[in-house]
């Protein structure tokens, strides 16, 4: 639908598009699965470079997942800094837009001259019939939900007087209450009003739930271990540790972020480990709560290199050798951190 509406000469934009709406309400994983089949359908029937067409893909993921609730990381980072996730959102959004332009299309056309052979076991795969798919725009919407719902809070909270609208506008924004409507009308809409039985639908919530069970492990133990360096006093050093350095908070938070992301590999640790290492600068009223989730996502993405899955992924997916693969998921990956965190440092000047 959307390349159809763009057209073939900006195809690149209607897969940034595509790859920005899935990556909303999708773990960075599960839209990048989705999405590759689509990648090499596009490069194939278009006779264009793969890399050309994948990049915008992959960078409009990527963004989604380092920068905007509700991605585990993001929101752990909220509820860590006591930050107000409207206005988390709401700055994510603005940094976001920028970045996916530049690390996208913009990356992507520099990426062409990577020649790589395009597989023929997705050519081959045959999609689903178009009357066997949900209609486009109700899909779109119901993805995103959560962020509509999160917005219309945040307006409601700053231009509304006191009165019922007011208050039912905050009540499901509610970032909990939002995802949870949400999911309840993805059942409805994807599931019962489709024909699906009760059963099919559990089975569903079954899979999604046994997904996601490793991050939240993951979220579990982050938050284990930033209790662990409050009790022990280790906070207190690391928050001195910054001023010694004469180090602002949002570059300090940044560094340490992205160190541990070349050191760890999976961006969601290395955000959600360096909520306990830059907690004590927040709390010290030195930096805005919502930035410095901004800026720790940026760093959670720099350097992708052989230790992060998602390097594994795009380099078996498309067939790309390591040598390629680092001139374009870690280049992309890194312009990512660095152009997001320039538009962190921006938004501190401004806001």
């Amino acid at each position: 639908t959307l390349i159809d509406g763009f057209g073939q000469k900006n195809i690149q934009w209607a897969v940034l598009l595509t790859g920005f709406l899935i990556g909303l309400p999708l773990y960075y994983n599960a839209g990048f699965v989705i999405l590759v089949p689509l990648v090499f359908s596009i490069a194939s029937k278009a006779r264009l470079p793969l890399l050309y067409v994948a990049i915008p893909m992959a960078a409009s993921l990527s963004t989604t997942h380092c920068f905007l609730p509700p991605h585990p990381s993001p929101v752990f980072l909220v509820n860590s800094f006591n930050a107000d996730m409207g206005k988390t959102l709401i700055y994510g959004l603005a940094i976001t837009i920028p970045v996916v332009i530049i690390a996208g299309p913009l990356l992507g056309r520099l990426m062409k001259r990577i020649e790589v052979n395009i597989q023929s076991v997705f050519l081959s795969a045959d999609a689903h019939k178009q009357r066997e798919l949900p209609a486009a725009i109700p899909s779109f919407l119901i993805g995103l939900l959560p962020v509509i719902l999160i917005t219309l809070a945040v307006i409601a909270g700053s231009f509304m007087p006191d009165n019922i609208l007011r208050k039912s506008l905050l009540f499901i924004g509610d970032p909990m209450i939002a995802l949870l409507l949400s999911v309840f009308l993805a059942i409805w809409y994807f599931g019962i009003r489709a024909g699906k039985t009760t059963e099919a639908c559990m089975k569903w919530l079954n899979e999604a739930i046994s997904g996601i069970a490793v991050i939240l492990l993951i979220i579990t133990a982050g938050g284990v271990f930033k209790q662990v360096l409050q009790d022990s006093g280790t906070d207190k050093y690391i928050a001195s540790f910054s001023g010694k350095w004469q180090m602002p908070p949002l570059v300090f938070g940044w560094m340490i972020t992205a160190l541990l992301r070349v050191a760890i590999g999976s961006a969601t640790v290395a955000g959600i480990t360096a909520a306990g290492v830059v907690t004590p600068l927040v709390t010290s009223g030195a930096v805005s709560p919502e930035l410095m989730v901004l800026a720790v996502g940026a760093g959670s993405v720099f350097g992708s290199h052989i230790n992060d899955s998602g390097f594994w992924m795009f380099k078996e997916f498309f067939n790309l050798t390591l040598k390629q693969t680092f001139l374009s998921w870690t280049v992309m990956e890194t312009t990512i951190s660095v152009v997001g965190f320039i538009g962190v440092l921006i938004l501190d000047v401004l806001v």
